[in-house]
């Protein structure tokens, strides 16, 4: 009853008319952003962030979510139509959606993929309402060396659980935490990293990092991949809605895909393409159509659309509960509100109750407005990726270069963008994940705070974050994770090595 409580107090939060409007303007322009190949959530809410600046807190926040989670929807509708995912985690829906649209289904496929985004949505907005509390009641036990601890481990499970080698997931985290001690230090006034450019004293921004990263980068790597960018795919939209049969095949997959991404959601570090790929995998082997798959199965539609947006929206656990960033994307939302003096954290449930459980209900509401909005303007999506991405591309670089200058009014956050976005462009070029990056970017500054303020109250005695009992199983768990990337690594060099020699014999 209390959660009902809670919730419909956050329902009338997000009602008002302003919330409304900016939900709407985030799933909006979310949608818009995530349908172009080659953007993504990512350079989504880092081209929205700027805007946001002059807003009410719970207005900004229900606008990045929009942004955040109709990015996320959009990518699906590339993947259908093109082939080519919007998004990471909606290259899973490639390998069935693109095949029912060269089948003549694109609607089906398309009216398939916005049910389980919206299924999906709901299950893991259930989930947070339930479970965020009871989370943020345990963590109102911890202290700096909790938050110590916690913070470490989401570092390495950012890293080690990430896609690609765990080893050069650490080495990302590490190159994040270095890049967040540019500046001033706030303890000892020292200057840190600043090579005499007066204009780093303040650190690096969050907006130019993230920006460069994922904006820039990925502009860089799609324009590579994709020379003209003109397809010219006819798309038949006689036939929106499934069939009974395929109704009735999607239900159980929506249920299990949901399930799946609401778990990984919530583990920080893993993200949508994480529980995507688990989700389609599980229901791949469990299926009773699983011939189908990969060539044309609604089921293969369903399943990792439902547990992308279940995970996006369980993201928001970890972020808001634990100040530890759910995912990639939830690392600029913690920015965004440390930006408004609001620390994230098991106080913002009893701080700001009001943002939070209005947040929880604006999901319900930017789940409807997607379902509304995306299924009659399919049309205008496919006209959008028509556009020749000679026309496309310099028009997102001026966008990204004009909220950059507006932070500061200055040329050199510009030309920092612009290095940052190659830099993005060389990590995926030998294999690097630029998102660890900017997790240890985010949280750097924070554990080096709790760090400190930990070792003053143990009066230097570093053994304090091993006899805590929280602390002592979370750096534990830490462990135990550094030794799985490392034997992973290991067993992947072996692998690689054995697979040569047994070719030429």
């Amino acid at each position: 009853m209390e959660i009902l409580n809670n919730f419909s107090n956050g329902l009338l939060v997000a009602l008002e008319p302003a919330n409304l409007m900016y939900c709407f303007v985030g799933v909006f322009l979310g949608t818009f952003i995530g349908v172009l190949p080659g953007i993504g959530s990512m350079a989504a809410i880092s081209m929205i962030l700027p805007l946001t600046f002059y807003l009410e807190p719970t207005s900004a926040l229900v606008m990045i979510a929009g942004v955040y989670y109709g990015a996320e929807y959009g990518g699906s509708i590339a993947s259908i139509l093109m082939n080519i995912p919007g998004t990471p985690s909606s290259s899973i829906t490639c390998i069935d959606g693109y095949p029912m649209a060269r089948d003549g289904r694109a609607g089906v496929a398309l009216f398939a993929s916005a049910i389980a985004s919206f299924g999906g949505g709901i299950m893991g907005m259930i989930v947070m309402a339930i479970l965020a509390p009871a989370l943020a009641q345990l963590a109102l036990n911890f202290g700096p060396t909790e938050y110590f601890a916690v913070i470490l481990l989401g570092l390495v499970a950012a890293s080690a659980v990430s896609n690609g080698s765990p080893i050069k997931g650490i080495a990302m985290v590490a190159a994040g935490l270095m890049f967040g001690t540019v500046g001033v230090d706030i303890t000892t006034g020292a200057e840190r990293f600043t090579m005499g450019i007066p204009e780093l004293r303040d650190g690096v921004h969050l907006v130019i990092v993230a920006m460069g990263l994922f904006g820039v980068g990925e502009l860089i790597v799609s324009i590579r991949a994709n020379a003209k960018g003109e397809h010219d795919n006819e798309i038949d939209y006689a036939n929106f809605y499934p069939s009974k049969a395929e109704w009735k095949s999607m239900i159980a997959p929506i249920f299990r895909g949901s399930g799946i991404g609401s778990f990984f959601g919530a583990l920080p570090g893993t993200g949508q393409t994480v529980a995507s790929a688990v989700a389609y995998a599980i229901e791949k082997k469990v299926s009773p159509n699983r011939a189908k798959f990969g060539k044309g199965a609604i089921e293969g539609v369903a399943v990792p659309e439902a547990a992308n947006n279940s995970a996006t929206q369980t993201a928001f656990i970890p972020t808001l509960t634990l100040g530890v960033p759910g995912s990639a994307s939830m690392a600029l939302v913690i920015g965004a509100l440390m930006m408004y003096g609001i620390v994230p954290g098991p106080r913002l449930l009893v701080d700001h109750a009001d943002l939070f459980w209005g947040l929880v209900a604006s999901f319900l509401i930017g789940n409807v407005l997607l379902l509304i909005l995306n299924i009659p303007l399919i049309g205008l999506w496919v006209k959008l990726l028509k556009i020749p991405y000679r026309y496309m591309y310099p028009t997102i670089i001026v966008l990204i270069c004009v909220g950059v200058y507006s932070l500061n009014n200055n040329v050199f956050d510009v030309w920092l963008t612009l290095v940052f976005g190659w830099a993005g462009y060389l990590m995926r070029l030998f294999k690097f994940e630029p998102a660890p990056f900017l997790i240890g970017f985010v949280l750097g500054p924070m554990m080096e705070e709790q760090l400190r303020r930990a070792m003053l109250l143990s009066r230097g005695d570093a053994t304090v974050f091993l006899t805590r009992p929280i602390s002592g199983t979370l750096i534990v768990i830490t462990a135990l994770l550094l030794v799985y990337a490392f034997y992973s690594a290991f067993r992947q060099r072996r692998t690689s090595k054995t697979i040569p020699s047994t070719t030429e014999t």
